[in-house]
């Protein structure tokens, strides 16, 4: 590209891990091309830092689960007109829709319709390899590229006829937080009965996720009190969930200390003897930290009824990476706090079971790895998309 001017990017972001991923890409964008980035569109505070004025704020667009949506349909609809309608009338050198596939997925669907020259390309492999396969073949029309964020991903894609698709890896495995993390859990650990545990617990990003889990989650730190545990309790959170979670966990008989700096998360993350989390993205957040873990998950009641859909045989990201069920889940029912405490209790200790999952995530950095971060790899595929 010749042009010196600045390269107009149209960005689609609802969720946190999505607006980091968009912040990264953009950054790498103005790295690779010397030029400013200029950005319309949708993203979270990340994306406001470098520019963008949103059409709206991305928590909007953040839902999960068939009811969440469903319930939302209407102004849904709404704003993905709108989306869509503005980006096309801004006319930018590309668009890049992050995650949030029920989404980000329509509007890309609208704007080639409206302008078929502007290139699309898709951040985050919408999940065709665990349910609804149809969809990989579905998005060839709209969408020119995927960027994978995990290993097997390109592949798969390949597989169910779907549009072409770059491992661009995962920006958590540069991350300097996570990194510094994992030199911490590497440092020989006190794993001794009598001193004080330090518990992360992670009840999920959404508010859906936060009001199912919160409850277990409380019981299971008095379980562990009553069976003798001196805890010190850690609960990351992101800030559109903060006031939920504060009132969520103020019954709690063990009052966790609640952080918001990334900067401390990682800390965090470094002292963390185990962690009790809701199946997410933070599952592979901890597995490159080298944090133990017990993943768990409630469906909402929609959802729930479609579970026969889903094929993929673990909802874990370092299961899945791996192959083999190196982190324990638990789901609806089988939430049950008496098990999640045991179970913690054995993460907390030099057990074979603490050993295996340790071992599990070394696995999981080996197969994540890339030699460059994986913005700049998203950068080069996106620039070759743009004439």
């Amino acid at each position: 590209m010749v042009n010196d001017g600045p390269l107009k990017i149209a960005i689609v972001a609802g969720e946190e891990s999505g607006d980091l991923l968009g912040a990264d890409l953009v950054q790498a964008l103005k790295r690779a091309t010397g030029r400013e980035i200029r950005l319309v569109g949708i993203g979270g505070r990340h994306l406001q830092a470098l520019g963008l004025t949103p059409l709206f704020e991305g928590s909007e667009i953040a839902l999960m689960g068939f009811s969440a949506v469903l319930r939302d349909l209407p102004r849904l609809m709404r704003r993905i007109g709108q989306t869509a309608n503005a980006i096309a009338g801004d006319k930018p050198d590309c668009l890049i829709t992050i995650d949030s596939p029920d989404f980000s997925l329509r509007v890309a669907r609208r704007v080639r319709a409206a302008d078929p020259t502007i290139p699309i390309v898709h951040y985050v492999c919408p999940s065709v390899w665990a349910w609804r396969p149809g969809r990989a073949v579905a998005m060839r029309p709209y969408v020119d590229h995927i960027l994978c964020i995990l290993p097997f991903e390109a592949k798969e894609l390949a597989r169910l006829g779907g549009p072409p698709g770059t491992y661009v890896g995962h920006r958590l495995t540069h991350d300097p937080g996570v990194l510094a993390a994992a030199k911490a859990q590497g440092l020989p650990r006190d794993l001794s009965g009598n001193r004080v545990k330090t518990l992360l617990v992670l009840p999920g990003s959404r508010s859906g996720e936060v009001r199912r889990l919160a409850g277990p989650f409380g019981k299971t730190i008095s379980i562990l009190r009553a069976r003798g545990h001196r805890l010190r309790v850690l609960l990351p959170t992101v800030p559109h969930v903060a006031d939920l979670v504060r009132a969520a966990v103020a019954s709690w008989d063990e009052k966790p200390e609640i952080i918001l700096d990334s900067e401390r998360k990682w800390q965090a993350f470094g002292k963390a003897d185990a962690a009790l989390i809701a199946s997410g993205t933070v599952s592979l957040e901890l597995a490159l930290s080298g944090v133990p873990m017990i993943s768990c998950y409630r469906l909402d009641p929609v959802m729930r009824l479609a579970q026969r859909l889903i094929t993929v045989w673990s909802a874990a990201l370092p299961n899945l990476i791996v192959d083999q069920p190196v982190v324990t889940e638990h789901y609806n029912e089988y939430v049950r706090p008496a098990y999640l405490a045991r179970q913690l209790e054995a993460l907390f200790s030099d057990t074979a079971y603490r050993a295996w999952q340790k071992g599990g995530f070394a696995e999981v950095t080996r197969r994540m790895a890339t030699d460059r971060p994986s913005g700049d790899i998203a950068a080069d595929v996106v620039l070759n998309h743009i004439k």
